[in-house]
């Protein structure tokens, strides 16, 4: 798992976003040079992600805070659970708090609904996978959250890899001819997915030579019917409509791919406090 190369200037423009001029509260409000301690607390149970980027943001809001992260990222923690603590300037653990919190609790979200994807497919073979369903600019962040969720990456981007969509059939003239100048448009190294919605279209797929097949919004029964067609010729990657209450009966239908969009797009913050108290 490698953090993005930018985080430095997603975590400055995050700060100039809300701290701007400056914390106006804090400075009105705490004496100069008064010095506190702080801890990141978990309230409720997941899974940590985030804790070198709370770490690297506090550090570019003050590099005299000293930092002790405690727990690694893609580790399971309960209610109650000391993730972190900070000592220095109050005014400027004040200052990153909302930042930092932002961070820690939409990655560790993440990274807590995707572990419970990946929990609920243990032991059938299949994969969860992430999709391009992020939040702009952040796209990076959510798929290191997703990785200490267990899950797999996707394509990161348009640029990334050839996965021939609906709208792109349509306007092609249909699956054959779509995959056959994909086949033709780009290098021999590049893999070539297209996305069926019938059991025809998979098979149109498969005669045309795709490198891999997304079946998207079918039922349990057509799953199975696909994957038996398939017969782990190329990988099967299966989208639309999973949710944690039919994950497992997907699972058990493969082995297969599981996109999942809800896992970046709609995962629930996790809750987690940070404390500071005054110190001498």
């Amino acid at each position: 798992m490698q953090l993005p190369p930018d985080l430095d200037e997603t975590l400055r423009r995050a700060l100039t976003e809300d701290v701007g001029g400056g914390d106006v509260t804090s400075v009105a409000v705490i004496p100069d040079g008064a010095m506190g301690t702080a801890r990141a607390i978990a309230k409720t149970g997941g899974v940590v992600a985030g804790g070198p980027v709370f770490e690297r943001l506090f550090q570019l809001v003050d590099p005299g805070l000293l930092i002790r992260w405690i727990v690694l990222d893609g580790t399971s923690v309960s209610a109650g659970h000391v993730l972190g603590e900070l000592r220095g300037s109050a005014r400027s653990m004040l200052a990153g708090e909302r930042v930092a919190l932002n961070f820690l609790q939409h990655l560790s979200g993440i990274a807590t609904l995707t572990r419970k994807f990946v929990d609920a497919c243990e032991g059938t073979g299949s994969q969860i996978l992430c999709t391009r369903k992020t939040l702009p600019g952040l796209r990076a962040l959510e798929r290191y959250a997703v990785q200490c969720g267990g899950g797999r990456l996707h394509r990161g981007g348009l640029d990334d890899g050839v996965l021939i969509k609906d709208n792109h059939v349509k306007v092609a003239g249909g699956v054959i001819e779509a995959v056959k100048r994909a086949k033709e448009g780009v290098p021999h190294t590049l893999k070539v997915e297209v996305e069926v919605d019938t059991l025809e279209q998979l098979q149109e797929a498969l005669d045309a030579g795709a490198d891999a097949i997304l079946l998207d919004n079918a039922g349990l029964e057509v799953i199975k019917e696909a994957v038996a067609m398939v017969g782990g010729r190329v990988p099967l990657e299966i989208s639309g409509g999973i949710t944690l209450v039919n994950i497992r009966e997907i699972a058990l239908a493969g082995p297969v791919l599981i996109s999942v969009g809800r896992i970046t797009h709609s995962a629930p913050a996790m809750d987690i406090s940070f404390e500071v108290m005054p110190s001498g």
